[in-house]
């Protein structure tokens, strides 16, 4: 990524640009004169046509710091290179410890709840405790109606599904989904995208693991399913494997100037996929993340090239 500097502070306005530059965000005048990023990319949701920016934010682990002000604070920054750049999804589950609760803070201090899409889960087994876990995270992420709620993992997904549907028909959640992490389960996820009217599934994808490709993307496409992609960079292991190898050449022609950017473009250039949510602590690697999101992207040409130059490092 752009820099591993462990040193953590707020940044001031034109040294935020400035890494905003340096990570390849185009920045313009906004309202008033003062400068910010134009706009990320947009795909739209399929059911509805709304546009949802293609670069959101994941909260496993990076998000579950408690109430430590000093945790907190770069955190805090990385929701306002989020939303600076345009982005907007924000990703949580009650499996991320305190992660729910610190995202509801965060966005309740910076006055910021109108500028994000919030998708979280229902990570339980029964109505009566998936109702009362649904409820805690409303309250967790301090809103009324969710943006997208999803079945956690496939857990008791019958059971949640029809529960959210209601909801949903009340207008207490706006869209709802599925997930998993493992390529195990995608044929379970195929399964219930096949007979049962979900918005959204989430699910592992990378530019080393292709598994959906081969099924599950089509099968969204072609039931208007949109695709949130976790696991990016699959923990970390895509950079450990690229470490110290020089981009080549070529990544230029669509727009990478990092690693990070290659393998977000990478995913963000199939046409099923929606948008893809890694999870990041620190200021400086969101605004890496988020400059995935714009100039051009890849061709199926430069997939299969970018592909191959990653299985040979």
């Amino acid at each position: 990524m752009v820099s591993h500097d462990p040193t953590v502070r707020s940044f001031s306005r034109a040294e935020f640009l400035r890494l905003m530059a340096a990570a390849g965000i185009a920045v313009a005048a906004g309202p008033g004169g003062v400068a910010a990023a134009a706009p990320i990319r947009r795909k739209p949701i399929p059911k509805t046509g709304e546009e949802l920016p293609m670069v959101g934010l994941g909260t496993w682990q990076t998000f579950d710091v408690g109430a430590d002000a000093a945790a907190r604070k770069p955190l805090s920054e990385v929701l306002r290179v989020l939303f600076d750049a345009g982005g907007k999804t924000i990703d949580s589950s009650p499996m991320y410890g305190s992660s729910e609760q610190v995202v509801g803070d965060l966005l309740a201090e910076s006055n910021a709840h109108a500028k994000a899409f919030l998708a979280t889960k229902v990570w339980t087994s029964g109505k009566d405790a998936g109702v009362q876990q649904m409820e805690n995270s409303f309250r967790r992420m301090r809103t009324e109606r969710m943006d997208l709620m999803q079945v956690h993992n496939l857990l008791d997904w019958r059971t949640h599904l029809a529960t959210l549907q209601r909801w949903k028909e009340l207008g207490r959640v706006r869209y709802v989904g599925i997930t998993h992490y493992t390529s195990s389960a995608l044929d379970d996820l195929c399964a219930v995208i096949e007979k049962h009217p979900v918005d959204f599934v989430q699910m592992a994808y990378s530019i080393s693991v292709r598994d959906a490709e081969k099924r599950l993307l089509p099968l969204a496409a072609d039931k208007g399913v949109a695709v949130l992609v976790n696991r990016p960079f699959e923990g970390g292991t895509l950079f450990r494997s690229a470490r110290a190898k020089p981009l080549p050449p070529w990544a230029v022609d669509v727009d990478c100037k990092t690693w990070g950017q290659f393998f977000l473009k990478f995913i963000l250039a199939h046409p099923a996929v929606t948008c893809v949510i890694p999870g990041t602590s620190k200021p400086h690697h969101m605004m890496d993340n988020v400059a995935a999101g714009y100039g051009r992207l890849p061709g199926l040409r430069d997939r299969d090239r970018m592909a191959a130059y990653v299985e040979s490092l």
